[in-house]
């Protein structure tokens, strides 16, 4: 598995197969298609029929939304007409979006048992993980993890969990100037300190309860922002913590154009 560095990753509603081939061109490792893609993946497929060879990867499919056979069929058809090229991210999602959540890691197991029993192999699945046990499942039974809503000090505790060898691929919000972050920055941290998880992993990481209510420098780790030059530094810091690559989520008026400014640098 090769996914370079750095990755461009969007939502699967603000991805065109256009902007995927531009992102392509422009140098990153891999394209990331989050946002809780449906289980027949067709949105997936016409990204990956667009671009030439980069990797693509859902970041993730959500386990209660998505029946594992329905997906594993469509993980198939893509196989067999872009052989290699995708990979499979999984996750359980939150247990404020579905009334049917329930015992998290067990759902997880039994996930993954039913997708690899239909022909998934496990090292093109990737793994959305916060906590010590599932990192652990992730690195014991998928390619790796990818976390999200994180900095780089969950991605150090994360490399020391999983060991040396399994992917590790965190997400990290950016703004770019001129774009306003102080109009970026709260409502897309907001949104997330609502929800336990990311609450809980935040507390792991060491941040405390009065940031979970939307101090400053929680906004300022979890949306980067400046020139350039200094975002890709902020963003190399996960690299130095262990990540194998970091998965970017530009913000802003034109996510494109913020995307070729910061390749200039990362691949410049």
């Amino acid at each position: 598995m090769d996914f370079g560095r750095y990755g461009a990753w969007r939502r699967a509603s603000e991805w065109t197969p256009d902007d995927a081939a531009a992102i392509e061109q422009m140098g990153y490792g891999a394209i990331w298609v989050g946002g809780s893609p449906p289980a027949d993946l067709e949105d997936v497929e016409a990204i990956i029929a667009a671009t030439r060879a980069v990797p693509v990867a859902t970041g993730v499919v959500n386990m209660w939304r998505a029946n594992p056979e329905e997906v594993a069929r469509s993980y198939h058809r893509i196989e067999e007409a872009h052989a290699g090229r995708f990979y499979l991210g999984l996750g359980i999602g939150h247990p404020e979006a579905t009334d049917e959540y329930r015992k998290p890691y067990d759902t997880i197991v039994a996930y993954l048992d039913r997708v690899e029993a239909a022909g998934v192999p496990g090292d093109r699945i990737i793994l959305a993980a916060l906590g010590p046990r599932v990192l652990r499942l992730a690195a014991e039974r998928t390619a790796g993890a990818h976390p999200y809503f994180t900095t780089p000090r969950h991605t150090r505790m994360a490399r020391e969990i999983m060991g040396p060898d399994a992917l590790l691929a965190p997400e990290h919000k950016v703004v770019l100037a001129p774009d306003s972050w102080e109009e970026l920055a709260p409502p897309n941290v907001s949104r997330y300190l609502r929800l336990t998880n990311y609450r809980a992993s935040l507390l792991r990481e060491g941040w405390d309860e009065s940031d979970l209510e939307g101090s400053e420098r929680l906004m300022q780790a979890i949306v980067l922002h400046g020139d350039a030059r200094s975002v890709a530094g902020s963003l190399a810091e996960h690299l130095e913590a262990g990540a194998n690559h970091v998965c970017v989520q530009v913000l802003g008026s034109n996510p494109l154009v913020g995307y070729s400014e910061l390749a200039s640098v990362l691949f410049g």
